[in-house]
């Protein structure tokens, strides 16, 4: 028995691999067992590893050439196998945990996939891992943050070990913090407020976002998003780092604050790092503000429909990927927050409408529409608060 712990091989597109068996480790039913084993391993994040085997092939693609990728994160080494066993391109992949078990599993699977002249094994801090390769002619084409929590603690050795034109994803898991819940925590972590609004999950994924372009500007480096969402407990972005002062000033001029009125709905964005605006110039009641963040395009279209190649070639993906991939594609071209339809009605006290509904009525009024992958409930439209209330009430009538 190679390890001291309930282990079991499953197999996961085109990985064959060794995780901890989380049945062992969960001793009530509410517990999270990816935390109480000794090696962590989430079946729950496929899905986040399908998306990320498209859009590191997506980039490779674009690259035009062989390709490195680290996970510095690597648990049981799932991730980066899948890397060197999927995406065409890869040159090799580097994997690292700090975790000794981890260690073990991790270099158990690369054996037993055989990959062992592709991968590169380490054992040490996540950071001092991405130190050592910080110099140049040594940094990675790619670099893979999936950490337990927040990914802030590692931007900076992330940032530093990224090539010029290299791609970084990041996930959040923390989204309590990210969704206003522990406003204080996301302030200390990402450096900017969120509110509790309906679409406290796209807030999330901008402060995310607003977080790696201030950290990168620090460095002189600009950030262009390619792909971000938010699926299950976090938030995922996918984006290429280009160094030059110019382009940190160009990314840094796409922060702002989204300002939010409670009582008529109404909201907006303030670019910069000023706002003075404290009431609704609706209603007049007080707004929350919440920021600073990234006030850009959440994905890029170009790196959208390459993604949609790649994802209908790539077999034994989960089915929402390509769903996924298609929605946060058309939904990046409207505008900052979206509506959802569940809370409307409960403020106004009238049954939920069909969304379709509601989605022509606007439309027959002229105005654009999307769907989101934030929120099956939820619209995005540049349709003002008060014509979206009109569109849900006259939806909500019974036809005649």
């Amino acid at each position: 028995m190679p390890f001291s712990f309930p282990y079991e091989i499953i197999s996961e597109g085109e990985a064959i691999v060794a995780v901890p068996k989380l049945s062992a480790f969960r001793k009530a039913p509410w517990e999270y067992a990816p935390s109480k084993a000794p090696v962590f391993y989430n079946p729950a994040m496929r899905l986040n590893r399908d998306i990320a085997i498209v859009a590191v092939q997506a980039f490779q693609r674009i690259t035009g050439r062989e390709i490195s990728a680290a996970e510095p994160l690597a648990g049981c080494g799932v991730r980066g196998i899948r890397f060197a066993l999927e995406v065409e391109g890869i040159r090799h992949v580097y994997m690292n945990d700090l975790n000794p078990r981890a260690y073990e599993m991790a270099k158990y699977n690369v054996k037993m996939n055989r990959l062992s002249d592709v991968v590169t094994l380490s054992r040490e801090d996540a950071n001092l891992f991405m130190s050592r390769y910080a110099a140049p002619r040594k940094r990675f084409d790619c670099i893979d943050i999936d950490p337990f929590g927040s990914p802030t603690p590692f931007l900076d050795s992330a940032i530093r070990a990224l090539r010029d034109g290299g791609l970084l994803a990041l996930t959040a898991t923390d989204m309590a913090p990210l969704c206003g819940v522990h406003p204080k925590a996301a302030l200390r972590k990402y450096g900017g407020l969120p509110i509790r609004a309906e679409y406290c999950h796209e807030i999330a994924v901008r402060l995310l976002i607003g977080s790696l372009v201030m950290t990168a500007a620090k460095h002189n480096i600009g950030v262009k998003v390619f792909f971000s969402h938010k699926s299950g407990h976090y938030a995922r972005v996918y984006a290429m780092l280009l160094h030059g002062a110019r382009r940190a000033n160009e990314s840094i001029e796409k922060m702002g604050y989204i300002l939010h009125c409670f009582n008529c709905l109404h909201r907006e964005t303030s670019q910069g790092f000023t706002c003075t605006e404290r009431k609704c110039r609706f209603c007049g009641a007080a707004v929350a503000i919440s920021g600073p963040l990234w006030l850009g395009r959440l994905a890029d279209d170009d790196f959208c429909e390459r993604m949609k190649r790649e994802a209908s070639r790539i077999e034994k993906l989960d089915r929402r990927v390509r769903e996924i991939i298609s929605t946060v594609h058309k939904e990046s071209d409207g505008p900052a927050t979206y509506f959802v339809i569940d809370k409307i009605c409960d403020k106004i006290g009238l049954p939920s409408p069909p969304i379709r509904r509601v989605m022509e009525n606007l439309t027959e009024k002229n105005f654009k529409v999307w769907s989101t992958h934030f929120d099956p409930n939820g619209i995005r439209t540049d349709a003002p608060a008060k014509i979206v209330i009109e569109s849900v009430k006259l939806s909500a009538q019974p036809p005649f």
